[in-house]
């Protein structure tokens, strides 16, 4: 990628994009492009960060993209997440060609060497996969990596409540869904996410293997401490599951697929697209509903629609408002949450966070400081934090249910230690008695997790 301080942008005027309600009375309003470029450049930081951001905006007056660093609407991103949109899709276009329906089990599709856990008698539904309510958990254990290794860990996993019963995130269930419809298909889950979903939008530009023209367009990624970070195809585990967080994409290719949902555009596949939507169940968060695919966010008849995604090198956050006809791409090449972006364009009362990028800078310490900070730590309501000695570094292990894989911890103060995969970060407190505790600070900007050392 090549670096500069341009700002650029495709749109040739800054326009105010109106949308109307049903009723014609309110209106939302977004942003021009020079305020938008002050968002981005904000976010991005100095040039030489290497970090590019790209937003596209559909509407009833326009089709924009305004975008930071050498980066334009076809610029290739890893969509990490946003990914189920498109298998939940493939869902919802076989159940219109009464392929499958939401209610069959999820077994029904896949041979006996994949075995499916149950509870009560409750079988795990296509549906419950799709909506994150099948009780499996967001990623299996460490090293767990291969199909065959997946299939062990599903044989000897307990369901800690009934299928269907509660919400709880799952790449793992994704995983198992997109293996249930490649074998409904007869094919491969990228055969058939082609030839189903990518063909028929004309999504050229989306893909799981990347050709060597995608390559050629795609964004150099960047981890949390701005170092290049590796592809999500090239990450053990997280390779095998394509169908939770595999795709490649851009931002027209997304404006696109925003453009049939939204109904400016037809296609065939608008019915499914639709239909993702009808299929709804609560989930923890502040009374938001989970559709096939989409998260629907906020009370009344007139919810944001959205999904976000991320890598280890990449952002990206999908958003739409069915009533007012709005939506909104924003793709990144760097591990930092871009959703908030997204949300503020459809709801300006919706704040942006305030985050500055900081490239941190690993030291060296005795290893004799090292030992001393080996050990359990146990935090209040969360669980167990593990940090281990690893050769001449340090370890840390989060609770289960946060679906962290093992992370390096990377000293850049005697006390103060960060992870270069995930915005994370990690403090060391001391009393005269030694090390006391740690505090964790999480990936996503939640509020600080204090533990206390145990034997």
């Amino acid at each position: 990628m090549h670096r500069n301080r341009a700002l650029k942008s495709v749109s040739v005027a800054a326009l105010l994009l109106m949308a109307a309600t049903a009723a014609g009375d309110a209106q939302t309003q977004i942003l021009t492009d020079s305020e938008l470029h002050k968002i981005l450049a904000d976010r991005a930081g100095p040039a030489e960060n290497g970090v590019a951001i790209v937003v596209g905006i559909i509407g009833p007056k326009e089709r924009r993209i305004v975008s930071s660093g050498n980066a334009g609407g076809d610029t290739v991103f890893e969509i990490g997440s946003v990914t189920k949109v498109f298998t939940a899709l493939l869902l919802a276009d076989m159940v219109r060609r009464g392929e499958v329906t939401l209610t069959d089990p999820v077994a029904k599709y896949l041979s006996t060497g994949v075995p499916i856990p149950a509870r009560n008698a409750h079988s795990i539904t296509l549906a419950d996969l799709a909506t994150h309510t099948s009780g499996l958990p967001f990623m299996p254990d460490e090293g767990t990596v291969t199909r065959s290794q997946l299939a062990h860990f599903l044989a000897r996993y307990q369901l800690p409540r009934d299928s269907g019963a509660a919400w709880e995130y799952s790449n793992i269930g994704y995983w198992l869904l997109g293996e249930a419809l490649a074998a409904r298909g007869g094919t491969d889950y990228e055969s058939l996410l082609r030839k189903r979903i990518l063909q028929p939008l004309k999504l050229n530009d989306t893909a799981i293997t990347l050709s060597p023209a995608l390559k050629a367009r795609l964004a150099a990624g960047h981890d949390a401490s701005l170092q290049p970070a590796p592809l999500i195809s090239s990450v053990p585990g997280y390779a095998t599951m394509s169908a939770a967080g595999g795709i490649v994409s851009t931002v027209n290719d997304l404006l696109s697929l925003l453009a049939v949902a939204l109904r400016y555009d037809r296609s065939p596949l608008a019915p499914a697209i639709s239909a993702m939507i009808d299929t709804r169940r609560p989930t923890l968060q502040n009374g938001s509903e989970q559709a096939l695919g989409w998260l629907m966010i906020g009370d009344g008849d007139d919810p944001l629609i959205v999904h976000d995604g991320g890598t280890f090198g990449y952002s990206s956050s999908v958003a739409w408002d069915a009533k007012m006809h709005v939506g909104v791409a924003v793709l990144s090449n760097q591990q930092a949450d871009v959703s908030d972006i997204a949300r503020h364009l459809l709801r300006p009362t919706i704040p942006l966070t305030k985050r500055t990028l900081v490239k941190h800078t690993e030291i060296v310490l005795d290893s004799a400081i090292l030992d001393s900070y080996a050990g359990r730590y146990e935090a209040k309501g969360k669980g167990v934090f593990v940090v281990v000695r690893d050769g001449d570094a340090l370890t840390i292990q989060s609770p289960a249910d946060w679906g962290l894989p093992k992370l390096r911890l990377r000293p850049e103060s005697q006390r103060d230690f960060f992870v270069s995969e995930l915005p994370l970060r990690v403090t060391f407190e001391t009393n005269s008695s030694g090390v006391s505790g740690i505090i964790v600070y999480p990936p996503r900007g939640q509020k600080s997790v204090p533990a206390t050392r145990v034997n």
